[in-house]
């Protein structure tokens, strides 16, 4: 085979590869989002907190997120506000925190200015 027909073939199944990732991502996105509704009640609109004493999750690395649920989970972490968090994450599946941990990395908005 030459290269040209090699190209013809491959790259229609690249396109049809990387459709198939956009739609996966884009659903993995909006369960995130949908999933992470109770983690705005603390952390704020899309991950910014506006509370001091909780953490902003917007662009958390994926891996940290869902090491730091399992182990909420796991009672593993037990300092400061953890006790909140142990409830949270005994009602996250895998899948959930998988896809809470996605949205968070992905998910961008312009933070509140502080007027200090």
């Amino acid at each position: 085979m030459t290269i040209k027909i090699l190209v013809r073939l491959l790259l229609p199944l690249y396109a049809l590869l990387f459709s198939m990732a956009t739609v996966a991502t884009e659903t993995q996105f909006s369960q995130g989002k949908e999933k992470s509704v109770i983690c705005m009640t603390c952390h704020g609109t899309d991950g910014i907190s506006t509370i001091d004493t909780y953490p902003n999750l917007q662009g958390q690395k994926q891996a940290y997120f869902i090491a730091a649920l399992k182990a909420y989970k796991l009672r593993q972490r037990n300092g400061g506000l953890a006790i909140l968090m142990h409830a949270q994450a005994d009602a996250l599946s895998e899948k959930d925190m998988q896809d809470i941990a996605f949205y968070f990395n992905q998910v961008t908005s312009t933070p509140l200015k502080n007027d200090d």
